[in-house]
């Protein structure tokens, strides 16, 4: 069944404030160090303000929108308030907005689907941190870890930018499988070279593509887990059970070095 991004949205958008509501303004959020409480709500909202304002104007280029960026409120009242504003108004705006409507993304999929997707993503992981901030862990939900699961292999790992090239390592392939919903995905390695339009930097840095669909072919290893671990681990967070991984080692250790940096 299709997910519902705008209800996980707004559900995982009410936890997280719910959740730093009652939290130490100081305490340190143990997946991002740098942050205290009050950093990690900042961060969210204005990363919900961000695409709100996106698609609100139905912005075809980001130019401009950090300028209108408001600044951050001076106390911990004055910023849940502004947070709370604006995830409703993003809730809304998404809603509103049909979702094939075309509008600027940093991914190849413009359009105000891909942001519903990526919204209840970031606010389902950044609930985690607040979770794990006050110490009051939740589980995830099992539906939207597995498609966590598919947007951080295909979108955030698997997408690279067109003007460079993926040269693919055949024998180099993993299987990504839940084992409590079912869902498998077949990595391939490879490198990726190219030169940044935008700054000039060459890049040239092992990468993976994740085929369309599992066939069934044998592969060289596989990461077994439950939905929510498997989530989890891909972003950076701590697991709940522990990862079963098996066959060739170098190639599991090449995965490991191909998402070490992780995403933000």
């Amino acid at each position: 069944m299709p997910l519902d991004y705008l209800d996980h949205l707004a559900r995982e958008s009410r936890r997280f404030g719910d959740v730093l509501k009652t939290t130490d303004t100081a305490a340190r959020v143990p997946t991002c160090p740098e942050w205290d409480a009050d950093d990690l709500l900042w961060h969210l909202a204005e990363v919900q303000w961000f695409w709100g304002t996106i698609a609100r104007d139905r912005l075809a280029t980001p130019d401009g929108v950090d300028d209108r960026r408001p600044e951050r409120p001076s106390d911990r009242a004055e910023l849940l308030a502004w947070y709370e504003e604006v995830s409703a108004d993003l809730g809304q705006l998404l809603a509103e907005t049909p979702p094939e409507t075309a509008v600027w993304t940093w991914a190849d999929d413009h359009s105000i689907g891909f942001i519903r997707r990526r919204q209840a993503h970031e606010a389902l992981i950044h609930r985690l941190d607040a979770e794990l901030t006050a110490g009051s862990r939740t589980p995830m939900d099992t539906a939207l870890s597995a498609d966590g699961v598919d947007e951080i292999l295909r979108v955030m790992y698997g997408g690279a930018p067109s003007w460079g090239t993926f040269t693919p390592e055949p024998a180099q392939t993993i299987r990504v499988a839940t084992a409590d919903t079912g869902h498998t995905w077949v990595l391939t390695l490879g490198g990726f070279v190219g030169t940044d339009p935008d700054n000039g930097k060459e890049l040239d840095v092992p990468d993976l593509r994740v085929a369309a669909t599992d066939e069934g072919a044998a592969v060289a290893a596989e990461i077994r887990g439950s939905a929510e671990d498997l989530n989890c681990w891909l972003w950076r967070r701590p697991t709940i059970g522990t990862l079963e991984r098996t066959g060739r080692e170098p190639v599991l250790a090449a995965f490991d070095a191909t998402i070490a940096e992780g995403v933000n």
